[in-house]
């Protein structure tokens, strides 16, 4: 008979483990890192205040809101555009993000193959594309948001995993991606990031980005003033309403009166309601680390400085900032009750705490590091994990909406597909099987609820099992909404 496990020994070294991860945390700041900058955050601009006219109002001052009117303006200087801001650019998911600019579309190469293979190749090219678009944006406008195409490595730290990026490099050749994609062993793979968590990793060498998400934000807030957008901050709209003339939307102080209106507030309620069920507020929470010394940075290596992931249900996202900190974010997604949005869910402490000791447990040599920033937020996703996109009101009313994370890249690409929706024309873009159809949309409550709770139980549960899916998720993957990112 094999003697009873040591429980006090077990529950000591797990009481120091959450004691570690409790000192980390200390002195954190409860604000987004980005956004926690006076001497880069520009000066809010006035609210709306009486009437104005206008041939496009954009809704929502986030990623979306600002690209669609910035090339507005690049396809027809004369156009007169408004954007409308509930309270200042940026300020939601756009400045608290983790700051990966990813190419793709569809929420990573797995989830585009499986959903729409015969477009996968025009999809990653027309992604590809777009990336290439922000960067030469970036540097036309002169944004100052460190922008370094370093790629992304996905990692494997089960060994189920391993077998599954292997399968994915082997794919990607298939479709002639091969010079983008690297398969990594675990020798390779720890000379990039050193990591015993680490046991391969697939590297996308040129589809990502890194940059810093508020001045980005920022960035292309100066860039529309400049090129003619009137902007009001602190400016909710508070309906939508069209006649024969024209959509009318109200504000507190004032109205608009437009041609036409491109909604870009994502996991905010669509001021069309028919949208609502097909959107899904969710939390992520994210911490930022203490600047590295040359100690530290030397023991962990990065000198690609590429963004990582690692491939659980329940997923980290790391990289470096430009000042050497580390960003660790991920891990936990909540849904509240109701699809309720509050900035009391911006604070999640049993989160961050286990944000902290997962951090510890992957870089074991950075212990005693501090964090100086912890904070949450609330993002859009919906049954497929990509964008959707529509219109209505005859036309005049265009939406996209569901990015789920990876907004900061494909928001550009949302915005070319409203304003060829809004134009009327026919475009490679709105050709697109992802343009023209949308997901399946959420149940009710309480079944939504339910479903999501379980759907996250059944998540954890194949984390645990070697990524063995249940009858669940096995389900929910034949209904068209497989929860597998």
């Amino acid at each position: 008979m094999s003697a009873p496990p040591d429980r006090s020994r077990s529950g000591s070294a797990d009481g120091e483990r959450e004691a570690e991860a409790a000192r980390a945390l200390a002195g954190a700041r409860p604000v987004p890192f980005w956004l926690d900058d006076p001497e880069r955050r520009p000066a809010a601009l006035p609210s709306l205040a009486g009437e104005t006219r206008c041939d496009l109002a954009v809704v929502g001052g986030g990623y979306s809101g600002l690209w669609t009117a910035l090339i507005a303006k690049e396809r027809d200087p004369s156009r007169d555009v408004v954007l409308l801001e509930g309270k200042e650019t940026g300020w939601a998911a756009s400045g608290r993000n983790g700051g990966f600019c990813d190419a793709s579309l569809t929420h990573g190469f797995a989830n585009g193959l499986a959903r729409w293979p015969d477009e996968i190749e025009k999809l990653e090219r027309l992604g590809l594309a777009n990336l290439d678009a922000i960067e030469g944006a970036v540097r036309r406008h002169g944004i100052d948001c460190d922008f370094e195409r370093t790629g992304e490595i996905e990692l494997a730290t089960q060994p189920h995993q391993v077998a599954e990026l292997r399968e994915a490099a082997a794919q990607a050749r298939r479709h002639g991606f091969a010079d983008r994609v690297t398969f990594l062993d675990g020798a390779a793979v720890r000379e990039q990031v050193d990591s015993p968590s680490f046991l391969a990793g697939l590297w996308f060498r040129q589809s990502v980005a890194m940059l810093n998400p508020a001045k980005l934000a920022w960035g292309l807030k100066r860039a529309c003033v400049e090129a003619g957008v009137r902007i009001y901050e602190y400016t909710p709209v508070r309906g939508l309403s069209a006649d024969d003339d024209a959509v009318t939307m109200g504000t507190p102080y004032g109205r608009v009166r437009t041609q036409q209106v491109a909604l870009a507030t994502n996991a905010f309620p669509s001021l069309l309601r028919r949208l609502r069920p097909y959107i899904v507020p969710v939390y992520d929470y994210a911490l930022m680390t203490e600047p590295l010394d040359e100690r530290q940075r030397a023991e962990i290596g990065w000198e690609g400085r590429q963004g990582l992931a690692d491939s659980a249900n329940h997923f980290h996202y790391f990289r470096l900032t430009a000042d050497d900190r580390i960003l660790w974010g991920g891990y936990d997604v909540l849904y509240h009750y109701g699809s309720r949005i509050a900035a009391e869910f911006d604070q999640r402490p049993e989160t961050f705490r286990t944000l902290a000791g997962h951090f510890f447990d992957t870089f074991p040599q950075l212990r005693g590091l501090r964090f100086t920033h912890a904070w949450g937020g609330v993002i859009d996703t919906c049954s497929r994990f990509s964008p959707f996109f529509g219109t209505a009101h005859r036309g005049r009313v265009a939406y996209a909406a569901g990015y789920t994370g990876l907004g900061v890249g494909a928001t550009r690409f949302g915005a070319e597909v409203m304003l060829d929706l809004l134009s009327g024309d026919s475009t490679e873009r709105t050709a697109l099987t992802l343009v023209r159809k949308k997901p399946l949309p959420f149940p009710p409550e309480p079944v939504r609820w339910a479903g999501i709770a379980l759907t996250q139980w059944s998540l954890s549960r194949a984390d645990a099992r070697g990524g063995r899916r249940n009858l669940w998720l096995k389900a929910m993957d034949a209904a068209g909404m497989g929860f597998d990112s």
